[in-house]
C-alpha cells in the first residue's frame, strides 16, 4: 500500500496519474497547503522541504521498513522502478525518459510556477517579471512541441516523462499559452487527457475542491517563507 500525501496541484496530480495508470493500491492523505498542513511535524518527517507530494511505501520491493520519498520526480522514478512500468528498461530509452523528467522538474515546472506567481498571486503586477516568465514558459512549450514532432509521446512510449509534464500543461491559459500555437503538444495533450487513468486521477481532486482557500490567504501562507520558517 502506498500512502500518498497529496494536494490538488500539478505535482500532486503527477502521482495520482501514475498510481491510477498502474493500478498500484494507494491511500490519499490530504495535506491542505492553503491551511498550512505542510508545516505539521508529522508531515515534515516525510517531506522536510514542506512541499507536496510525499509518499510512504508501506511495502517496499526489498521488504523491511516503510520507505519515505519526497519530490514528485523522485517519487515517479521510485514507483516506476518498483512496478517495472512507465520507464524503459533499455539504456537509450531510459536516458531519454529521465532527461525529460529532469527537464520538467528543472525547467517547465519552476518556470510555469513563477509564471503563475507573478501573473496570478503577486500583490504587485510587475510587467518585466510577467513577461519574463510567460516568454520562458512559451519557449519551453516550443521545446516540447519540437520533441513531439516525430513521436506519439515524449520518449516514444507513454512514460513518467509524460506524466510529469502533462499537469503543468493543463493550466496553459493561465500561463498565457494557446495550444493551437503548439500543434504537437495539443495532439499529445488531448491524447493524455482522454486516458481513463488521467480522468480517474483528476476526479480524485474533486473530492477536495470545497476545501480550497482564497488566493489572498494562500499568498500570505505560501509566499512569505524564509530560512526562519525552517529554523523555528
Amino acid at each position: 500500500m502506498i500512502d500518498l500525501y497529496y494536494w490538488t496541484t500539478p505535482n500532486g496530480h503527477k502521482i495520482t496519474m501514475f498510481l491510477e495508470e498502474t493500478g498500484l493500491p494507494y491511500r490519499l492523505i490530504p495535506v491542505n497547503i492553503g491551511k498550512g498542513d505542510q508545516f505539521q511535524p508529522d508531515f515534515l518527517k516525510i517531506a522536510p522541504n514542506n512541499r507536496i507530494p510525499a509518499m510512504l511505501d508501506q511495502a517496499p520491493a526489498t521488504g523491511g521498513e516503510s520507505i519515505a520519498v519526497f519530490e514528485s520526480g523522485a517519487i515517479l522514478l521510485y514507483l516506476a522502478e518498483k512496478t517495472g512500468q512507465l520507464l524503459p528498461t533499455d539504456l537509450p530509452g531510459r536516458v531519454v525518459v529521465l532527461q525529460w523528467l529532469f527537464w520538467q522538474m528543472g525547467g517547465l515546472g519552476p518556470m510555469a510556477g513563477q509564471n503563475h506567481h507573478f501573473s496570478q498571486y503577486a500583490p504587485e503586477k510587475i510587467p518585466y517579471a510577467i513577461n519574463r516568465y510567460v516568454n520562458e514558459t512559451g519557449r519551453l512549450y516550443a521545446v516540447l512541441d519540437h520533441q513531439l514532432q516525430d513521436r506519439e509521446f515524449i520518449g516514444g512510449a507513454y512514460s513518467i516523462a509524460d506524466i510529469a509534464a502533462y499537469p503543468w500543461i493543463v493550466p496553459h491559459e493561465r500561463q498565457g499559452q494557446q495550444l493551437d500555437t503548439f500543434p504537437q503538444i495539443k495532439r499529445w495533450f488531448e491524447s493524455i487527457q482522454a486516458r481513463p487513468a488521467t480522468q480517474r486521477a483528476y476526479s480524485r481532486a474533486e473530492e477536495f475542491k470545497d476545501q480550497n482557500i482564497p488566493p489572498t490567504q494562500v499568498r500570505e501562507l505560501l509566499f512569505n517563507q524564509s530560512a526562519s520558517t525552517i529554523q523555528r
